[in-house]
């Protein structure tokens, strides 16, 4: 079989029970390819980067939830980051659902053939499964879902982005001391791709785990986030990136809650789904 060919068994089946009737075969969906086929890398090489949306919430209208103290320094922080990777970026504050939703259609209906990509950060409250808006709750996915291949054609093969600074639950991680011991010393014939290929979903935090936030220097995940994607975020691929985060939260970052001792001298370690089909880097642009 040629490497640029897809692998196409008769006898493959999926673990779900399909109705007569319910299979049409391979659909028509059709995008233009941004990529050779087998490229090692996104091509980071249009004319521009993309659209960064930055959506921070600070007050709410759900009374169990408090204000958010240090969302401005994260925002500010890491709209200066995106600027500086060349996003266009657009911030949008304390945005109820349905403002979410009509922001996110505006720009998955808009024209990206000439974009490498697009980021969405979310800066909010959150639980298991959920972030908030400021009226409500809502899932990822319902907003994620607007720029999958069949609903964005011209970023289908391209970078999803998402950047989540938010809980997913109330659990605590109150670490662990480690010690010394003794012991140690392609072509460019068409081809197809899944529709939720090339996302890449990136969490300040474990599912079911609290998220920490300093109420002046901002939130422990975006501090680290922007520092590397300062630092590094022309040199690191797009995961490099992501690991040292981790280190950086995981490592360098203990809360200081004295007057808490259920909540003191507790850590932090973020969690990222990736789906991105090649290596991101964010390469210069000339």
């Amino acid at each position: 079989m040629s490497e640029n060919q897809s692998e196409v068994n008769s006898n493959d089946i999926g673990d779900a029970f399909v109705t007569g009737g319910c299979y049409t075969g391979i659909n028509k969906l059709i995008a233009r390819m941004p990529a050779e086929r087998h490229a090692a890398e996104y091509n980071m090489k249009h004319k521009n980067r993309g659209q960064a949306l930055i959506f921070n919430h600070e007050s709410f209208e759900i009374t169990s939830l408090k204000s958010r103290s240090g969302t401005e320094e994260d925002c500010k922080r890491l709209y200066a980051s995106l600027k500086n990777l060349h996003f266009e970026v657009h911030v949008h504050k304390d945005k109820k659902l349905k403002e979410i939703e009509n922001i996110i259609k505006e720009a998955a209906q808009l024209d990206h053939t000439d974009s490498d990509c697009i980021l969405i950060a979310i800066l909010s409250h959150g639980e298991m499964g959920y972030i908030y808006a400021k009226d409500t709750q809502y899932k990822l996915d319902s907003i994620a879902h607007c720029f999958t291949a069949q609903n964005c054609k011209t970023l289908a093969g391209k970078p999803k982005l998402f950047f989540i600074q938010a809980c997913q639950g109330d659990r605590l991680d109150s670490g662990i001391t480690l010690e010394k011991t003794e012991t140690d010393g392609e072509s460019s014939m068409s081809y197809r791709i899944p529709v939720h290929a090339d996302f890449l979903i990136a969490y300040s935090t474990i599912p079911g785990f609290y998220s920490w936030r300093n109420t002046t220097k901002g939130s422990w995940f975006m501090q680290s986030l922007c520092k590397e994607l300062d630092d590094n975020g022309k040199n690191y691929d797009i995961l490099t990136l992501l690991t040292f985060v981790c280190q950086r939260v995981a490592f360098d970052f203990e809360s200081c809650t004295p007057d808490l001792p259920m909540m003191h001298q507790q850590k932090q370690i973020p969690c990222t789904t990736t789906m991105l089909t090649r290596i991101l880097k964010f390469a210069d642009k000339k």
